[in-house]
């Protein structure tokens, strides 16, 4: 077991998980997406094992790009085998845990206020 996390997911907010997914998989050439029962998740398996996640969130503001009225956003899911030996390691890193609640993943802002994501694999 190891407290050094390796790359899980770059996760999307969007309004519809499916419909991003499936764009995203037709632009980049690549399978139909696995996508939740629910429709709240899809998963875009690329080469090499990277991982495209889209995630409905209801209140979703598109950025307005170039401005910063409603900035650019993601978040990054990093798979760990060792949930607290990794969340140890990353809070003396300079990590600030934002969400504890008891389940397989935990809620972190990085030293910018970037929000990531440390998730039991």
């Amino acid at each position: 077991m190891s407290a050094v996390p390796r790359l899980g997911a770059i996760v999307l907010d969007c309004p519809d998980p499916a419909e991003l997914a499936g764009f995203y998989a037709r632009l980049l050439d690549l399978p139909e997406p696995k996508v939740d029962d629910d429709g709240d998740w899809a998963d875009l398996n690329g080469p090499g094992g990277v991982r495209v996640s889209f995630q409905r969130a209801e209140s979703y503001r598109p950025p307005e790009w170039p401005g910063q009225d409603v900035p650019q956003q993601l978040h990054l899911d990093l798979d760990v085998t060792d949930l607290e030996a990794a969340h140890e390691r990353a809070l003396s890193l300079g990590a600030k845990l934002l969400d504890d609640a008891p389940r397989t993943f935990r809620v972190y802002a990085d030293p910018a206020g970037h929000p990531f994501c440390l998730c039991a694999c």
